[in-house]
């Protein structure tokens, strides 16, 4: 006598998968709503962009690299003017 599942089993396993679906498409529209909360509140606090960030250090680090190039140049030039 081998019997198949039956008609209940069958209906409560696709419910289960039908509830499985919903939460992601639900877990989805959070993540979204969140997201898009967070970028209301940032570009109301003039918050930079990672990209504006970048730009800005890699500006700051060529600034930092020619200062030290042209405080290397005026101990140079000194120590010429020291030695006369």
């Amino acid at each position: 006598m081998s019997q198949s599942r039956g008609p209940f089993f069958d209906d409560f396993a696709r419910l289960l998968g039908d509830a499985a679906g919903v939460a992601q498409g639900v877990r989805r529209e959070v993540e979204t709503l969140v997201k898009t909360q967070i970028e209301r509140m940032l570009s109301g606090m003039n918050v930079v962009t990672r990209e504006e960030f970048e730009a800005a250090k890699e500006m700051a680090a060529l600034a930092r690299g020619e200062n030290e190039k042209l405080g290397e140049r005026i101990t140079a030039l000194e120590a010429k003017l020291s030695a006369r």
